[in-house]
């Protein structure tokens, strides 16, 4: 709880103006892109509204990208944390991870809630579907961000290399354009792309008429656990190393 609070004045500071940040940057995003899109198409490809179309694979989609960005550098940005005897490597990582999914998923909820409401949107929300699509997001995040530990202390350059692999990373997974709309070539290839399960899944949790034939909640959890595993236990053996590199 310590190291929550740390993180919560560290990255938001003590006045109210760093939490509505959290709400205005990713509803910008979504704004910009409804709008672009709304210029460019009639009728988005699920339901009447491009904001909420867009927002239920942005939001989602952030609560991977930041979650395993941010538990990556866990361990780096709290090194002079870890020099007391009742802090483990294990807390900043759980911390870093239970503050950014309670916010992630309290942002999407304002967003989402505020969109429907004034839009006047009136659906039938399949709450297991969505719920399942955000805690497939945050395992993942978990899991890569784990690895990633590792991985950039031990090796910097990845850390580069990932930036530039995950760059098109919104675009290849759903967020922009629907999974169904595209070439069937391009749906062969992202399929393997497991966050274009979890956008497909949760826009069938908000479109009843939206049936996806290709999600597969077992082909995101090996995504989610694989990593997670693998990254904990290089952490622990060499996390003392790491450090003090």
């Amino acid at each position: 709880m310590a190291l929550i609070l740390r993180e919560m004045a560290t990255r938001f500071g003590r006045k109210p103006g760093g939490y509505i940040w959290a709400i205005v940057q990713p509803l910008a995003i979504i704004l910009m892109l409804a709008f672009a899109f709304s210029l460019l198409m009639r009728a988005p490809s699920l339901g009447t509204s491009y904001i909420l179309f867009k927002a239920t694979g942005i939001l989602v989609f952030q609560m991977f990208k930041q979650n395993s960005t941010l538990i990556a550098k866990s361990l780096t940005q709290a090194s002079s944390l870890l020099e007391y005897p009742r802090i483990a490597w294990i807390d900043t990582i759980i911390a870093r991870f239970v503050l950014n999914v309670l916010i992630g998923i309290s942002v999407s909820w304002i967003i989402l809630g505020g969109v429907m409401i004034y839009e006047d949107i009136r659906t039938v929300l399949d709450w297991s579907k969505i719920l399942t699509a955000y805690a497939l997001a945050a395992a993942m995040a978990m899991g890569i961000g784990t690895l990633n530990i590792y991985m950039f202390m031990r090796f910097p350059v990845t850390e580069n290399i990932w930036r530039i692999l995950t760059a098109p990373l919104m675009i290849m997974s759903g967020v922009i354009l629907l999974y169904d709309d595209l070439p069937y070539q391009a749906q062969q290839y992202l399929w393997y792309n497991p966050l274009i399960h979890i956008t497909g899944l949760m826009r069938d949790g908000f479109y009843p008429i939206y049936r996806p034939e290709y999600i597969s909640v077992t082909y995101v959890l090996i995504w989610a656990l694989v990593p997670m595993v693998l990254g904990l236990l290089l952490v622990r053996r060499h996390h003392r190393d790491l450090l003090n590199r």
